[in-house]
């Protein structure tokens, strides 16, 4: 079980320069091995905060790309709401890049494969979204401290077929 101090010490660690230099090579490939070993039941950053296993089409090479991501869960209990902070670094994700080319994906969520279809959020639909998220992950208010460019926020949405 996790404490409150435990969770304001990793939400202060995950905002520092240090750490958005190290993350993006440690924690995806842990969870991707975690994710591996228990037949997707489980990712290791859970621990701290909701997450998924996005699929999506690469944008330049048309092959499927899995990333561990990070989500916030929307209420509704259909939707997903995913940042592509790049841990406060400069460019963006590519998994963002890909969502823009190629915006039905899917996503694995606690063991189940969901197909998604992603939505890049813009004006007051980004604005309510981004202060939501923040009240999740207060963190990422120093990811866009650090960066000039506009993190991308993506709603997912269960696709429905047919």
């Amino acid at each position: 079980m996790r404490s409150d101090a435990g969770v304001r010490f990793v939400q202060r660690l995950s905002s520092t320069r240090g750490f958005a230099k190290v993350a993006p090579h440690v924690i995806p490939a842990l969870d991707r091995a975690v994710h591996r070993l228990t037949r997707g039941r489980y990712l290791l950053s859970t621990q701290l905060l909701p997450g998924v296993i996005l699929t999506a089409t690469g944008a330049k090479s048309g092959l499927p790309r899995r990333t561990p991501l990070a989500c916030m869960p929307e209420t509704d209990g259909h939707g997903w709401l995913l940042v592509g902070s790049n841990f406060g670094r400069t460019e963006h994700p590519a998994w963002t890049h890909n969502l823009l080319t190629h915006p039905n994906a899917s996503i694995s969520w606690k063991g189940q494969d969901i197909p998604v279809t992603a939505r890049l959020l813009a004006g007051e639909e980004r604005s309510a979204a981004w202060k939501a998220l923040l009240t999740f992950w207060p963190p990422y208010a120093g990811y866009q401290a650090r960066v000039e460019r506009e993190i991308r926020v993506f709603r997912l949405t269960v696709t429905t077929t047919p």
